[in-house]
């Protein structure tokens, strides 16, 4: 089940928050609810996946990218995700999710995803999203423009671009 109370929280929170700039991090602040954990007695790994759409959304609408998909009538896509778990994240815990976006090519946005509790992080994912419209794909460079960021594009790392390899190898 989508976690919609959550959802409305973090709408309402991201829209009474500080606006961000473009590369800025997001940070949401969740507890680990019963509903949350699996029979291992930890987060879900299914859930890491739930939750890191909200902080997307976060992002999001602080940065105002989701003004521009309403405005533009764009469908935003996940196009791939690659997660490395490394702790669990037990019950009735807070812990932070940090996103970034940290570059792009011609088509895909990629993003950074940080799953951290008392300082050390849980897990991490690599997210990679596109924006269609009626005539197709927009490009990442040009939403960037829209949103106010006139610097050179992000250079992407090297984990990114041998994820993107791989990926782009399976199709």
């Amino acid at each position: 089940m989508y976690p919609l109370f959550r959802l409305l929280k973090v709408g309402v929170a991201s829209l009474a928050g500080k606006r961000l700039e473009t590369l800025a991090a997001s940070r949401v602040r969740f507890l680990v609810w019963p509903n949350d954990i699996d029979t291992n007695f930890h987060l879900n790994n299914g859930r890491y996946l739930t939750l890191m759409d909200l902080g997307r959304w976060d992002l999001a609408l602080r940065n105002g990218l989701m003004r521009l998909v309403f405005k533009n009538h764009w469908q935003p896509l996940a196009g791939g995700v690659a997660i490395r778990y490394r702790r669990p994240l037990p019950p009735f815990r807070p812990f932070e999710l940090t996103t970034r976006l940290v570059g792009w090519d011609h088509k895909w946005f990629y993003l950074e995803q940080c799953f951290v509790q008392d300082g050390r992080a849980k897990a991490r994912a690599l997210v990679r999203l596109l924006f269609k419209a009626a005539q197709g794909n927009v490009p990442p460079a040009d939403i960037a423009r829209q949103l106010g960021y006139d610097g050179p594009d992000p250079e992407l790392s090297r984990e990114i671009l041998c994820w993107r390899e791989m990926v782009d190898a399976s199709r």
